[in-house]
């Protein structure tokens, strides 16, 4: 797998922003490693970020400072990582099409997904708030004609339970739970041919389209105390979810999907918002952006 490299002249800037408006700030920037798909550790004072098939630590207070994090026992690492609720540890998808589980300071990452008998390469993105399940897209190829799908699945933590939870023809990808566990956000084609923000039960029934637009709409993150979200908005007739592409943050109310409002228009994509990026006490989110021009 070729690893996701800053362009020449190109840098990686970390932002927040306030779901309920106001500037975004800039949190750190550099034009030495491209970091992708930001979580905030729960202490508040820190992210944790992938890059370069790494796991690196951005605090953000007193001081910023970049740390890489230690962690053995896997190969390189995708932008697919979501934090445990203990606090302590990181589920973390590998290009091995693997899930694992490391302590979030650094150490020994042990094998999550042990069974294969469902035949699926696994992408992590949710885990479910009592700790017990994770939310993954599962990739496997269509009978017959070559084409890949990729449908929403659970599993136990345990390494088995699979639960799969929908059945294309079209992709989905970006599953991820409530915070009170009763719903799993994604974004799927099943509608209309391209990617719209959707929510299912957990057992599979429910299935509820939230975005009705034109944009190409991805990774739905839903804001610990429940009241907002944030996603990605491609432009429209985007294929999949590409890097150095102009994109939208976009931040809605999660009683009223109508409501979307564009947090900031930024050059990125593949990396700028792929996992759970809200602070603990849900009053902000990350992301990332990648200028060719430091001024944008």
């Amino acid at each position: 797998m070729r690893l996701r490299t800053l362009l020449p002249g190109q840098t990686c800037q970390i932002w927040t922003a306030e779901p309920s408006g106001g500037e975004p700030v800039r949190q750190f920037e550099t034009a030495l490693c491209r970091l992708e798909s930001p979580n905030w550790l729960s202490s508040g004072d820190a992210l944790v970020l992938n890059g370069e098939g790494l796991l690196w630590r951005l605090s953000l207070a007193p001081t910023r400072q970049l740390e890489k994090i230690e962690v053995t026992g896997v190969p390189q690492l995708n932008n697919d990582h979501v934090l445990d609720p203990d606090g302590e540890h990181i589920y973390l998808s590998a290009y091995d099409r693997q899930i694992y589980r490391a302590p979030v300071s650094g150490g020994a990452a042990e094998l999550v997904t042990t069974d294969s008998s469902v035949g699926v390469q696994h992408f992590l993105h949710g885990v479910h708030p009592r700790g017990d399940r994770l939310a993954f897209i599962g990739l496997r190829p269509a009978p017959g004609d070559g084409r890949t799908l990729a449908d929403v699945f659970t599993m136990s933590v345990d390494g088995g339970d699979y639960r799969k939870l929908t059945s294309g023809p079209g992709h989905s990808d970006g599953c991820e739970y409530s915070p009170d566990g009763e719903w799993v956000y994604f974004n799927t084609e099943l509608f209309d041919g391209h990617a719209q923000i959707a929510r299912i039960r957990p057992d599979g029934s429910g299935l509820e389209r939230l975005t009705f637009d034109d944009h190409v709409n991805w990774f739905p993150h839903i804001s610990p105390d429940g009241r907002w979200a944030t996603y990605l908005a491609f432009s429209p007739g985007t294929e999949g979810h590409p890097s150095n592409v102009w994109v939208d943050v976009k931040v809605v109310a999660l009683d009223d999907w109508s409501s979307a409002t564009t947090a900031a228009r930024l050059f990125g994509g593949q990396g700028t918002l792929n996992t759970p990026s809200w602070a603990p006490d849900s009053s902000a989110f990350a992301y990332v952006s990648y200028p060719t021009d430091p001024a944008e």
